[in-house]
């Protein structure tokens, strides 16, 4: 076996595929087309373009949009819940908060159909203490109502399940043996934590997901067997790290945001290897631009995320800020006269209107395509031989020219402009709103047209400097290569810290661990060494908001040694004051949650063995008029995988390859770094 590792990032326009080789780290990368309504088309199309026997493959890792799309477009399973009798419409009510603010009334659906959502007799108290066992009769009973009204999958939900499991478990037993499918999720296992909503919510929409999240992987693990493939088949998760396809198919809501948190791990680990620990990531692709913020080389994570209003989901997710203006967001002008970019994307197909394919409004890339800065003869993904220039300026002339009185050029640049100041925002929103300054964070640009957006974003924002990785069309899925394997754990404890059971917190701390270990130990991945991270959710009395209090616990060949009391008090004092800048004096304090993660870190391959090879002086391989600003430039045009290390090129200059276009502005100038990433920045004397 020649151990080659594969990472496929499946996008709403393309599908990525980045592939190393294990032996020598050189790297290959393909781009094609993303397939609907099943993807696993364009998977297995982008792996054969690189690799034709797929015997040759150790490891696929796959970063997703299958469920995300599923919650965002509202195409999951029917499915039914069975609750404690009285919180039939905990899903429906969430937390009394609405679409519309200000509006009279909302129109919220919950992904469970009120006739789907079934009670049955049962208390569990919030110590833990079983008021009312479980009717097992009626559970069953209900389980077989919910087959009859065609339910794929069931989600068990009871009352303070969390502190006790021992109702729902018993519920779950019954329904397992006689549910036709695995599509069963309870509770107290996705998510054993306080907060009703959160919890049925998490669950809820976990059951939803899983019949067409487990069905569309093992098509596609099938597949790569028929091939020949006999490696390992992973998925990245929300929070960046990856899991076995079994755990995905468990929790597939732990997919939710699994493709874009692959291009934040990547862009991490590119912008910390190049000396930068500071980075605002930009993921622009045909659909979207999503912004992350990495501060310190640690990706933001997030407790919680709502997916689309009410679909609320409590798992730690790396936080990703998506704004509706990829490359093939649709230029419309509304009734005010007002120009808007998105959120509706032409998407891959039929695509922006320079691919001919049928598509008559005009887009981002079409934008870009009539000012000269997209070469109409090499269109990155592989798909056409050439761009209909005069197609995209006709489109622009009607749509935007027109109903603003602008000229072809002017029109292209409004819609530039327009774009350019949506994605600002989303970058502001990420730094400035958060209290970072942007001076002091660098931005790396990827997917297929972010780099066309550098300079604009440098001097909009006021961020110091842009880094292009070497394959930024292809940057997710070379973070599934990267991504380390990590699992989560999270259980409510609930008690004030004076009248803590430190064996029973012990207990629950070595059973994640156990948990975690047993799941890295059934991988057949290798790790370099294996991380244990254990925090609590903790306030003073009185207080409803929690802050996170790390504990330096040790862990010596598994096995924990919990903290005590005075070590917990003197952890969350450190946390409090750091955020708060204050104590409270005789402030009771208390423990909400105990998180818990496992990580194996997986090795990292040298991504110096991605710099280009020469020291030849760089010949421009083309030129043409390009339009920035208010003015036609000439400009040079080079071949960018080939220009040297130490490289400088002060634009105007167009850089191309086949997974994307770098711009480089006038007034600023490209230097190729150690790693072949191209690092943006004023030119000299212009900064």
């Amino acid at each position: 076996m020649s151990g080659r590792m594969i990472g496929v990032d499946v996008g709403g326009t393309f599908t990525d595929v980045f592939v190393l080789n294990e032996q020598d780290g050189t790297a290959e990368v393909a781009k094609v087309p993303t397939t609907r309504p099943d993807q696993s088309g364009g998977f297995l199309d982008g792996i054969s373009q690189r690799v034709s026997d797929l015997s040759e493959i150790s490891v696929v890792i796959h970063g997703t949009t299958a469920g995300t799309n599923a919650l965002l477009e509202r195409k999951g399973a029917k499915t039914g819940v069975i609750c404690t009798e009285g919180l039939r419409d905990v899903l429906e009510m969430r937390r009394r908060d609405r679409p519309r603010t200000w509006g009279l009334r909302g129109d919220f659906e919950p992904v469970v159909d009120r006739r789907d959502r079934l009670e049955v007799a049962e208390r569990t108290l919030a110590d833990g203490s079983i008021r009312t066992p479980v009717d097992l009769e009626a559970v069953r009973a209900a389980a077989r109502q919910l087959r009859e009204q065609g339910c794929e999958a069931v989600a068990i939900l009871f009352a303070n399940a969390y502190a006790n499991a021992q109702n729902e478990a018993a519920a779950v037993e019954a329904v397992r043996e006689i549910w036709p499918n695995p599509h069963v999720s309870a509770s107290s296992e996705i998510l054993p934590e306080i907060r009703e909503f959160e919890r049925f919510s998490t669950t809820a929409l976990n059951a939803y997901l899983q019949p067409e999240v487990s069905g569309y992987l093992h098509r596609l693990e099938n597949a790569l067997k028929a091939g020949g493939f006999d490696g390992e088949f992973m998925i990245v998760q929300s929070n960046g790290g990856v899991m076995a396809v079994d755990t995905a198919c468990r929790l597939p809501v732990r997919t939710a945001l699994s493709g874009p948190a692959a291009g934040v791990i990547a862009a991490g680990y590119i912008a910390s290897s190049a000396g930068f620990q500071n980075v605002i990531t930009g993921d622009m692709g045909g659909t979207s631009f999503d912004v992350s913020l990495i501060s310190d080389g640690h990706s933001m994570l997030s407790p919680q995320t709502s997916i689309d209003f009410g679909m609320v989901v409590r798992t730690p997710m790396i936080e990703i800020t998506t704004i509706g203006a990829g490359g093939g967001s649709i230029a419309w002008v509304d009734k005010g006269g007002l120009l808007n970019i998105g959120p509706e994307s032409a998407g891959s197909d039929p695509g922006p209107v320079a691919y001919g394919l049928g598509n008559t409004r005009p887009t981002v890339t079409d934008a870009n395509v009539v000012l000269g800065r997209i070469d109409p003869d090499n269109p990155i993904g592989g798909k056409l031989t050439r761009l209909d220039v005069e197609a995209a300026a006709a489109a622009i002339d009607k749509h935007v020219g027109e109903p603003l009185s602008l000229d072809t050029v002017q029109a292209a640049e409004a819609i530039l402009r327009v774009a350019n100041s949506r994605m600002a925002g989303a970058i502001r929103l990420v730094s400035i709103e958060r209290g970072f300054d942007p001076k002091h964070f660098a931005f790396m640009p990827f997917g297929g047209g972010g780099a066309l957006h550098a300079g604009a974003m440098l001097s909009e924002v006021g961020i110091a400097r842009a880094i292009v990785p070497r394959y930024p069309g292809v940057t997710s899925a070379m973070g599934c290569v990267i991504a380390d394997m990590r699992q989560d754990f999270v259980q409510t404890i609930n008690t004030l810290v004076d009248t803590l059971d430190e064996t029973a917190l012990g207990s629950f701390m070595q059973s994640h661990v156990d948990q975690g270990m047993s799941l890295l130990d059934a991988a057949r991945t290798r790790f370099e060494t294996r991380r244990l991270t254990f925090e609590l959710d903790m306030a003073y009395v009185g207080q409803t908001h929690t802050v996170s209090v790390p504990l330096n616990v040790s862990a010596e060949n598994g096995k924990v040694a919990p903290p005590t009391r005075a070590d917990i008090e003197s952890a969350f004092d450190t946390a409090y004051q750091a955020t708060f800048g204050r104590l409270l004096k005789g402030g009771v304090r208390r423990i909400l949650n105990l998180r818990s993660s496992v990580t194996g870190l997986r090795p990292k391959f040298d991504l110096r063995a991605l710099a280009p090879v020469g020291t030849d002086a760089p010949e421009p391989k083309a030129r043409r008029k390009v339009h920035f600003g208010n003015e036609w430039h000439e400009t040079r045009i080079f071949d960018r995988l080939s220009l040297p290390v130490e490289t400088v090129i002060d634009g105007p200059a167009i850089l191309e390859q086949p997974d994307t276009t770098v711009l480089v502005e006038p007034g600023l100038q490209a230097r190729v770094d150690a790693y072949g990433n191209t690092i943006i920045e004023p030119s000299e004397g212009q900064s």
